[in-house]
């Protein structure tokens, strides 16, 4: 299936390691060029050489950090300098930590607010009169399977996130007659970073193995395993394409049919 997406530019945030890296890939292959951020430099740099070399697209690393309202004017300029204009953005963080409510402080709220919500309103803010003006647009959300069935122990993230649904279906009202598309991709438990970390959150909490807590969490899901990132990017690119032009407003998981609610 041939997804339209050659020629097309791509911003994705987070993108050295995990989901956006997967999804970065997956887009790579599609034939769209590459505008990539991340914290970290050195990994952000290896991943670009990487996804260029073994894809034959053009690749923009540019460090930063998407809490930062300032580098992400930094981010979005570099990308508009270099290839005029930004088709897809894939907004995507690190999860904030997680806790219960009487575990966080005013500060862990502020931390996470920026990382969680305010990047994905700056990123979008940044892209979206290029797009609406071009009369084409996608802007995918990296959520969570938290905003459909709250995860224990993750009060920041199942409240940011929900706050990301929030607004992205609104947004995707007010931009839909223009061609720009807005949808929320909800990962369950995949084979990243990430998940490394809640196994070792719930082992410490629990007294358990990290083995022990992954096993958990297979045990709940539907197919007995864990997801791939490559199997999460699939979807990113489809929503990201031509062939999806009449879906905007939803929120798709991506988990193994953890997710038991019927819509």
């Amino acid at each position: 299936m041939d997804l339209g997406l050659k020629g097309k530019v791509a911003l994705v945030a987070a993108a050295s390691r995990g989901l956006g890296r997967a999804v970065a890939e997956e887009l790579a292959a599609e034939g769209a060029s590459l505008v990539l951020c991340a914290r970290g430099a050195e990994s952000l740099a290896e991943t670009c050489e990487q996804i260029e070399r073994t894809s034959g697209v053009q690749v923009l690393g540019v460090a930063g950090d998407v809490s930062s309202s300032e580098d992400v004017s930094r981010i979005v300029g570099a990308a508009l300098e270099r290839f005029g204009r930004v088709d897809i953005l894939v907004t995507n963080a690190g999860g904030p930590p997680a806790g219960t409510f009487e575990s966080l402080s005013a500060e862990d709220w502020e931390r996470a607010t920026r990382l969680t919500l305010t990047s994905v309103l700056n990123l979008t803010r940044a892209v979206l009169p290029g797009m609406r003006e071009r009369r084409w647009g996608r802007i995918l959300n990296v959520t969570s399977i938290a905003v459909k069935q709250p995860v224990e122990n993750l009060m920041l993230s199942n409240s940011l996130r929900a706050a990301v649904t929030g607004f992205a279906r609104t947004l995707a009202n007010e931009v839909a007659a223009d061609g720009v598309t807005v949808n929320n991709l909800l990962p369950g438990y995949t084979r990243t970073e990430r998940v490394d970390e809640l196994a070792r959150a719930a082992a410490s909490r629990e007294g358990v193995s990290e083995a022990e807590a992954r096993a958990r969490w297979e045990a709940e899901i539907p197919m007995r395993r864990l997801g791939e990132p490559r199997e999460f990017a699939a979807l990113a690119a489809f929503l990201a394409s031509e062939r999806a032009g009449y879906i905007t407003g939803t929120n798709v998981t991506v988990d193994g049919g953890w997710v038991r609610s019927l819509l």
